[in-house]
């Protein structure tokens, strides 16, 4: 990491009168912005004590982005609240996207273009190679075609902005009106989606008398770790933000966020800065590439279904939890009391992956 994270001191902590002050601020600033209601807010925070009691270190807390509700739910809905109403404000009927094969994001967004009655086309690239036929057309390919989108594949490498407005332009030729959200709804419309995480995380931490020390997260696109940087800052808050890497590596992931969560505050408007030591990503439980399965993943998802009955993805916040469990093991939490892990969602793509968990069969 670029900074180690540090537990603040009991007498420099925020108090919660300045808390709720400052995250109703927040929540005026974000109600200028068009929204669409999809996911289910608040979601959860909930303890997870056996877990912790398993490792050995801080207690651990989840947030449980996997019951936004939207298509079972994750991480992209919070973004698509604000893409969806930019989208219908600019008169779009058409909705197009991109993700890798086994993409959350690409099935949240037919999703909500199904509940919002809009056309969607999705573009998958193919960024492991793989041949098997449950990766290409199980779990969230599946899930894709069931709610309606047309789904078109590229070849890994592909330069996906372009594809998308290729297409775009074949279908405003036909007299759509199509509107394009980036991989994983990362910009700054979408983040706000994350600032509003922030600020809710905060609210439910007043809320029950929590002390949290540090958040912890799955990044890729950047979208989410720049929407919370982002609304962390504006509220003033000492909770201590980490990404765990799942695609790039540390220094181009930390400037992607970097970049990202400056947008976001600058479209925000209320003229929060955005501190460089405040971006912090740990990359080193990526493995072979995305998207690519890895034994400390694997690991970490069996070890989470098995102790707190909870479903993780092994593309994105498998990877994240592996991360954070072996960072515990590692000391790198010493001194603090509570950390939070944002469950993204994305069970759904565990279809995809059936062999990799090399399980029992039926017993007699």
């Amino acid at each position: 990491m670029s900074q180690p994270l540090q537990s603040v001191a009991a007498a420099n902590r925020q108090s919660p009168e300045t808390a709720r002050s400052l995250c109703k601020d927040l929540s005026v600033a974000l109600a200028r912005f068009p929204r669409v209601r999809l996911g289910h807010l608040p979601t959860p925070l909930e303890p997870m004590d056996r877990l912790s009691e398993l490792l050995g270190g801080p207690r651990l807390w989840v947030k449980r982005d996997d019951c936004t509700g939207l298509s079972s739910g994750g991480n992209k809905t919070r973004k698509l609240e604000y893409l969806m109403a930019d989208a219908q404000a600019k008169g779009a009927d058409t909705i197009i996207t991109q993700g890798a094969t086994q993409s959350n994001h690409a099935r949240q967004t037919v999703a909500a273009s199904a509940k919002l009655g809009m056309k969607c086309h999705i573009l998958l690239e193919d960024r492991t190679g793989s041949n098997d036929a449950q990766y290409n057309h199980n779990g969230n390919v599946l899930l894709d075609m069931l709610h309606g989108a047309s789904v078109s594949k590229r070849a890994g490498g592909a330069d996906m902005a372009a594809e998308m407005e290729t297409l775009a332009d074949r279908l405003r030729e036909k007299g759509d009106v199509p509107y394009i959200i980036p991989g994983g709804g990362s910009n700054p419309i979408g983040a706000l989606g994350y600032v509003n995480c922030a600020r809710e995380l905060a609210e439910q931490a007043v809320d029950i008398g929590l002390q949290i020390d540090a958040f912890v997260h799955a990044t890729g696109s950047s979208g989410t770790q720049a929407g919370l940087v982002t609304g962390l800052a504006a509220i003033e808050s000492d909770i201590q933000l980490l990404g765990i890497g799942v695609r790039a590596p540390q220094e181009k992931q930390e400037q992607m966020v970097f970049d990202l969560a400056r947008k976001t505050a600058e479209h925000l408007g209320t003229g929060v800065s955005i501190p460089r030591d405040g971006v912090r990503a740990n990359c080193d439980y990526v493995g072979p590439g995305y998207g690519l399965p890895t034994e400390g993943m694997k690991k970490a998802v069996k070890t989470l279904a098995r102790t707190e009955g909870l479903l993780f993805d092994p593309v994105y916040s498998g990877k994240g939890l592996d991360g954070l469990i072996d960072l515990i093991g590692k000391g790198a939490f010493e001194g603090m009391d509570n950390v939070v892990f944002l469950h993204t969602g994305g069970s759904a793509a565990l279809f995809g992956y059936p062999e990799i968990f090399d399980l029992p069969g039926y017993t007699e």
